[in-house]
């Protein structure tokens, strides 16, 4: 079998972690795309690609199946588009798009064209998500409250500086806000209909290149939302809380077991009754369902499998999909949309300090 051929878009942090998926999910990466000539080249002699291309020569290459946008969020939506303009697949990172508009535009474009088309939202990935997942199908458990945090310190100081802190009309929440809404809704099959929503900042100047600068997005969100299955939920996000690394924590609560997912001890399964909590490794000895969880179980139980692995299992899931194979849960630029849509809501929300409903409607004209 042919491997499926990547192009990569963006010679950052994110360009690397897709590079490395691609490879270990046995893809080839033909060639690397930047802004910056000389930073892309060093990139290609770490990453070892041979083939160092502007993003146009890339996303016109015959030889590259897919594109994988991996750029400063304001430039996803043109080179997501101009891939599926050239009936590529394509992977793009989050935010699909700075406005719910545009992000609703791409997703019509690569249907309207055919094309695989994924935002990566990789916590979905886990063995131990699949298997809070399939406990909750299963069981027919409700689940009447949600609550957590996904929390970062990497923003923390005022002298911390990236082109996120000045791009787009939300940073903290659109960049790691959303991935705890769509976990949420994967693992539950919930969708946030309603929210109300405070965004802070800690820091009104950060120092960048050029000096002392404004900054007008927030360091960090608080939310409460109500779902379309009548739970209440409860969400508290920020890139500024020192110590904190990449502290992604959901909890589940049923109305006879609890679910607990810990993105910095991900191998174990929190799983509460009012026995106690019990922390389930991840295996198939342990699932409930191995068909639905097994796939996604990479090495044996005792062995850690983190988030490296689970862009991986992305990435041959990507593969699947281009073959027309099967590829469970893929996320797709219609959750880039939704994530889109509870952004705007977080946003409006925050305004005027109401309660607003979450979109719908948009997402029924994608369909």
């Amino acid at each position: 079998m042919e491997p499926v051929r990547s192009g990569i878009i963006g010679a950052g942090f994110m360009g690397a972690v897709h590079t490395r998926a691609v490879r270990a999910a046995g893809g080839e990466v033909v060639a690397l795309a930047g802004r910056s000539a000389s930073r892309t080249k060093d990139a290609a002699t770490r990453s070892g690609v041979t083939l160092v291309l502007s993003p146009a020569e890339l996303i016109a290459h015959p030889d590259i199946d897919v594109i994988h946008v991996c750029t400063p969020n304001a430039s996803h939506v043109e080179f997501a588009a101009a891939a599926i303009d050239a009936g590529k697949h394509v992977v793009c990172e989050k935010p699909l798009a700075l406005n719910s508009q545009d992000a609703i535009s791409l997703e019509r474009a690569a249907r309207s064209a055919g094309v695989i088309n994924v935002v990566p939202f990789v916590y979905r990935y886990y063995p131990t998500v699949r298997e809070a997942r399939a406990r909750l199908a299963s069981s027919g458990e409700r689940v009447w409250l949600a609550h957590g945090h996904y929390l970062q310190d990497w923003l923390a100081d005022s002298e911390d500086y990236n082109w996120r802190v000045a791009e787009g009309r939300s940073r903290a929440f659109a960049d790691i806000g959303v991935h705890w809404c769509d976990l949420f809704e994967f693992m539950t099959g919930h969708r946030i209909t309603r929210l109300t929503a405070r965004l802070t900042r800690l820091h009104s100047e950060r120092w960048a290149p050029q000096g002392l600068v404004p900054v007008d997005t927030e360091d960090a969100a608080s939310l409460l939302f109500e779902t379309d299955r009548g739970a209440t939920g409860s969400l508290v996000v920020s890139q500024a809380s020192r110590g904190r690394k990449n502290r992604l924590w959901i909890e589940l609560d049923g109305d006879r077991t609890s679910f607990v997912f810990d993105q910095e001890a991900p191998d174990h399964l929190g799983v509460g009754t009012t026995h106690g909590m019990q922390l389930v490794p991840k295996g198939v000895e342990t699932s409930v369902d191995t068909n639905a969880v097994g796939p996604y179980i990479m090495v044996p139980s005792g062995h850690p499998q983190g988030y490296q692995d689970s862009f991986t299992l992305l990435m041959s899931e990507v593969a699947s999909a281009v073959r027309g194979g099967p590829a469970t849960g893929l996320p797709t630029f219609a959750d880039g949309v939704r994530a889109a849509l509870i952004t705007d809501a977080v946003v409006a929300s925050s305004m005027t300090g109401e309660w607003v409903d979450v979109e719908v409607s948009a997402l029924r004209r994608t369909a």
